[in-house]
C-alpha cells in the first residue's frame, strides 16, 4: 500500500506551539486584517499625543498581538475557534478525536478518480459502512451510516475545500449528531496512476450516537478504510463503478 507525507499548506503566520490556554484560535484571514487594522490604529494613536491617543495605540497593539500569536483571549473564554474553519478537518479540534489515514495507488488518471469522489452519492458503492449520501443543497450532503444492531445514524456535512483533480475536504455542520471531518487527496504518480489518500477524523460522543460510532475507535477502523480503498481501486480499474448523476 502506498504512503505519502502531506504537503504543508503555505501560511502567512506560523502555527502556535504554546499550551492550550494560548492555543491558536484566530483564523488566518482575521489575523491579516487584525495586523493591518492594529498597525494603523497604533500609528494613529501615537501621533495624537493624548491619553485618548495612547488608548488607541494600546488597542492597536492588542490587535497586532492577536495577529502575531493567533490567539484571542475573548475567543478562548467563549470557546470560539475560527482558525479551524478552512481546514479539511475543521470540525475536530487539534489533539482530540480519532484520526484514520490510509492510501492506495489506483491505475487510473486523477481526473477520473476525482470525478467519482466529487459526487459523494457514489461513496456507498465502495464504503460498506455508508448506507447513503444525499445532496441537500449547494455543497451540502446528508450522510447515513450503518450502525450496530441494525441501527443507522445520519448527519449533515458540507464540502469546504475543492481543488480540481487534487483535493476534496468536508466537515459535519454545527449541531450535527456526528462530529466528523475528512479529506481525500489525489496525486499523479506517473504512468496514468494516481495515489489516493483519505484522511478521516471522528470525535466520539456519548449517548446513542457515540455507541453507534464505537467501531471508529476500534482497532479495525484502519482495516475498514483500507478495505474500502481496495474496493475502490478494484472497481475503478475494472471500470465497474457507476457514477451518480451530477
Amino acid at each position: 500500500m502506498a504512503t505519502s507525507q502531506a504537503r504543508p499548506l503555505m501560511r502567512v503566520f506560523p502555527e502556535s506551539r504554546t499550551t492550550n490556554v494560548n492555543a491558536l484560535n484566530v483564523g488566518e484571514t482575521e489575523r491579516v486584517l487584525s495586523l493591518a487594522a492594529g498597525g494603523a490604529l497604533a500609528a494613529y494613536g501615537l501621533t495624537r499625543g493624548t491619553l485618548g491617543g495612547i488608548a488607541l495605540a494600546l488597542a492597536g497593539g492588542s490587535l497586532v498581538h492577536r495577529a502575531v500569536t493567533g490567539h484571542c483571549m475573548l475567543y478562548h473564554a467563549l470557546g470560539v475557534n475560527t482558525a479551524e474553519r478552512h481546514s479539511p478537518q475543521a470540525s475536530i479540534p487539534a489533539g482530540s478525536g480519532y484520526k484514520i489515514e490510509e492510501s492506495v495507488t489506483v491505475n487510473r488518471p486523477a481526473r477520473e478518480l476525482f470525478a467519482f469522489w466529487r459526487h459523494f452519492e457514489n461513496l456507498p458503492q465502495v464504503m460498506t459502512h455508508l448506507q447513503a449520501v444525499e445532496a441537500t443543497g449547494t455543497n451540502r450532503y446528508r450522510w447515513t451510516a450503518h450502525g450496530p444492531l441494525g441501527k443507522s445514524v445520519s448527519w449533515e456535512a458540507e464540502l469546504i475545500t475543492e481543488r480540481q483533480n487534487e483535493l476534496l475536504g468536508w466537515r459535519s455542520l454545527a449541531g450535527s449528531e456526528v462530529d466528523t471531518a475528512g479529506s481525500v487527496h489525489f496525486r499523479s504518480v506517473g504512468g496514468g496512476a494516481t495515489e489516493v489518500r483519505v484522511v478521516l477524523k471522528y470525535h466520539p460522543m456519548g449517548g446513542k450516537t457515540g455507541a453507534m460510532l464505537a467501531w471508529v475507535t476500534g482497532a479495525d477502523a484502519h482495516q475498514q478504510i483500507h478495505e474500502d480503498l481496495q474496493r475502490f481501486k478494484q472497481q475503478m480499474e475494472a471500470g465497474a463503478a457507476v457514477f451518480a448523476k451530477g
